[in-house]
């Protein structure tokens, strides 16, 4: 990398690593129809809701020691040091290990980003979009903020109550934590568009509700199912086309041009119609059923599955689009690899989840005293 393209203000924004920390519990579909109490099948909840399996968290998996892990592992992966990174967004929920601390500043402590400082950033399940759009920010408009470190947790499926019916669209939901990393100057993996759109007419159909003073917990509760069913019917599709076309045209694209979508879970019926719409072959996507919905880190955990299956090659337009509630929706275009005639450089290979008790491996978490994911 050109030194000057570190301070061309100009220069593109590039992925130099990125990573996931996923607990090693699971719990299976007939596992979650046993907590519906039998309203729901297994068969129904494989087929209707998407879901073959999905992580559960473990007594040391909190939000944000999922955040750091998945940090320290995609700094590893990068080849960077922890003082080389300027700023952090945190991008991980409101669920986490006590309330009212932040998120960004403890990641920070825990990988060691000694010169960076730290902000948390909450736009529910596309806060991914919402944070490159920030980072894509302040890497533009500040000379000396050149790398941006996004990561976070995911815990919010801890307050779903399997027996509420108007809750079953987040049966999905699923622990883990992400993290990727944005530098100025880099020579490859080039964002190239950014879209986010709100609409406050949903902004208070989902809501959280906090347990008794004193109680651990609490519940997430839909106020008007009626209201948000005929909202989403009319809204939810068109958003997330509207933020993908967007993030392109920022870029010159098309939606012919996408070569893998990187798409948040959802129910499969949905998946379906939002590739159909784009005119899309399943195989340009990874369906997360053994997953579920791991929030706003589905897109980095999409890529990565991609990149290790290889279906994301050099010059390939990758486009990650989720979706949050309040209600919002928001698309990264990235172009993956170099510039045409320049050679690739690799992330790194995509490590092997944990499957048994919690140990430790040969990346960077271990070195940094974090337990791996």
């Amino acid at each position: 990398m050109d030194d000057r393209d570190l301070h061309d203000l100009r220069a593109p924004i590039g992925v130099v690593g990125l990573a996931t920390c996923l607990p090693s519990g699971r719990v299976t579909a007939a596992g979650i129809a046993a907590m519906t109490g039998g309203a729901w099948t297994e068969a129904a909840v494989r087929e209707k809701l998407g879901i073959d399996e999905k992580t559960v968290a473990g007594p040391d998996d909190g939000a944000q020691e999922m955040g750091a892990r998945a940090a320290a592992a995609c700094l590893e992966r990068a080849g960077v040091d922890p003082d080389e990174v300027d700023a952090i967004l945190c991008i991980g929920d409101e669920l986490r290990e006590y309330p009212m601390t932040t998120s960004g500043i403890y990641i920070q402590e825990r990988i060691g980003a000694r010169r960076a400082w730290a902000l948390d950033v909450m736009q529910k399940c596309s806060s991914f979009a919402a944070g490159v759009r920030l980072a894509r920010g302040l890497m533009r408009s500040e000379p000396a903020t050149r790398t941006v470190l996004l990561a976070g947790g995911y815990r919010n499926g801890d307050w779903i109550d399997y027996t509420n019916p108007r809750v079953s669209f987040m049966y999905n939901l699923a622990p883990g934590g992400g993290a990727i990393l944005l530098r100025r100057g880099h020579p490859e993996n080039h964002v190239v568009g950014v879209s986010l759109c709100s609409d406050g007419a949903l902004s208070r159909l989902v809501v959280g509700r906090p347990g008794e003073p004193g109680a651990a917990g609490g519940t997430l509760e839909v106020t008007d199912q009626d209201e948000m069913r005929r909202l989403l019917a009319e809204r939810s599709v068109p958003n997330f086309l509207r933020v993908v076309r967007e993030a392109l045209a920022e870029g010159g694209l098309s939606q012919a041009d996408i070569g893998y979508l990187a798409l948040l879970h959802m129910k499969r019926s949905g998946h379906r119609e939002i590739l159909a719409a784009l005119g899309l072959s399943e195989e340009r996507s990874i369906y997360l059923s053994r997953y579920g919905h791991v929030g706003q880190f589905d897109q980095i955990l999409s890529l990565e599955l991609a990149i290790a299956e290889g279906r994301v090659k050099p010059g390939d337009v990758v486009v990650g689009v989720g979706a949050g509630i309040g209600y919002s929706w928001g698309a990264v275009a990235l172009r993956w690899g170099p510039p045409p005639g320049q050679p690739p450089r690799a992330l790194g290979p995509r490590r092997e989840r944990r499957r048994g008790p919690p140990g430790t491996n040969g990346t960077g978490a271990r070195r940094l005293g974090l337990q791996s994911c």
